[in-house]
């Protein structure tokens, strides 16, 4: 399984570098990468604690924050680099299963301890029992049932979107937004499940986008920086006049929903991060560190462990009564530790992966 892990880009740099350039794309999408993940970790603490500034937070119904951007990132910067977008035969169904199973022992691990110490849970969010893993494991048996060709994702990702979308404004929305639930499952967890569909339409897009900028044939058989500079730019422009339009004359923007406001946002922005990173052709040398490289190769042995750590800190401060020092003190033994663990494990060669 390659759609929500670390990947190692050693094979597949070769076919997005090239020679004589300051930085090879494969650099650039490195440094996407850690950069989500290192605001990720840093906000999912940081916003337990009062210095942490409120508009910054998640939003509740409709709306958009820093944190809003966090789940749909992280599933953006997999599918730009995933199986799907080398174009890399999909595995069996049995195969698909097992490589999902240990991201459903994680959600089913984290609803055990987060109800068993009665930790602070957001049903608002993803619903009762429901929570990110199992988002991500489900998306990802969907892509891998679904077999489909990398330059046609975007198109049926779209339709998804679309159709979702579509349900969404017809009444779905105000069932999935009210706080009314029923006793049976799908009721208790209506966020969690219903807003599958606009990730996995987002990832869908992000495979052909990573197919397309990346891994796609050129006339020169390689994929030039400034070929792909200039397209990023491009399409971050276009994604963002498109969230204007639809989020003005749609729907207005809605994590919990994951809309397609929503999606196409968390594309204008990542896309934009990505082309400001992409102006490092101006400053001569490598931009990659071996932290980075770290990083990149355990991204969800990164968020496992952040998340964990995060539970920890909770469970052991009064976060809400810390003062600046004390939190920003917290912070920086938080981010120390958890930079160490994986930099050691890369170092011992040690890789979390699920495929």
């Amino acid at each position: 399984m390659a759609n929500f892990n670390t990947l190692n880009y050693r094979t597949a740099a070769s076919s997005v570098s090239i020679k004589g350039e300051h930085n090879s794309i494969r650099e650039y999408i490195t440094s996407y990468r850690v950069v989500v993940m290192i605001i990720t970790f840093l906000c999912i603490l940081a916003v337990d604690f009062r210095i942490f500034p409120r508009r910054y937070a998640k939003t509740e119904t409709y709306g958009t924050s820093l944190m809003d951007l966090g789940v749909g990132s992280f599933v953006l910067a997999n599918a730009l680099v995933s199986r799907q977008a080398r174009n890399i035969t999909s595995v069996n169904w049995k195969t698909a299963i097992v490589s999902i199973s240990p991201l459903i022992t994680l959600g089913f691990l984290r609803l055990v301890t987060t109800t068993g110490v009665d930790y602070q849970v957001h049903f608002s969010e993803y619903g009762v029992h429901w929570n990110f893993f199992f988002t991500l494991a489900a998306v990802s048996i969907l892509t891998s049932f679904v077999n489909v060709p990398p330059r046609y994702s975007g198109i049926f990702g779209l339709l998804v979107l679309v159709v979702y979308q579509f349900c969404l404004i017809h009444g779905l929305n105000a069932y999935l937004l009210s706080n009314e639930r029923g006793m049976d499952i799908i009721s208790q967890n209506k966020e969690g499940i219903h807003s599958i569909f606009g990730y996995w339409g987002m990832y869908l897009v992000g495979v052909q986008l990573g197919n397309y900028l990346i891994f796609g044939s050129h006339s020169s058989g390689l994929r030039s920086t400034r070929w792909v500079q200039m397209r990023v730019w491009i399409l971050s422009i276009v994604f963002w006049l498109l969230t204007v339009f639809l989020d003005k004359h749609v729907e207005r923007i809605s994590r919990r929903t994951c809309n397609l406001p929503y999606v196409t946002s968390v594309l204008a922005d990542n896309l934009q991060l990505l082309s400001i990173l992409m102006l490092g052709d101006l400053i001569p040398g490598s931009k990659t560190s071996v932290l980075e490289e770290a990083l990149n190769r355990n991204l969800l042995a990164t968020f496992l462990l952040a998340n964990i750590l995060t539970g920890l800190v909770n469970l052991s401060v009064d976060t809400l009564s810390a003062s600046s020092i004390t939190a920003l003190s917290i912070l920086l033994v938080y981010a120390y530790i958890l930079s160490t663990v994986i930099g050691t494990a890369d170092y011992f060669g040690v890789k979390l992966k699920f495929w």
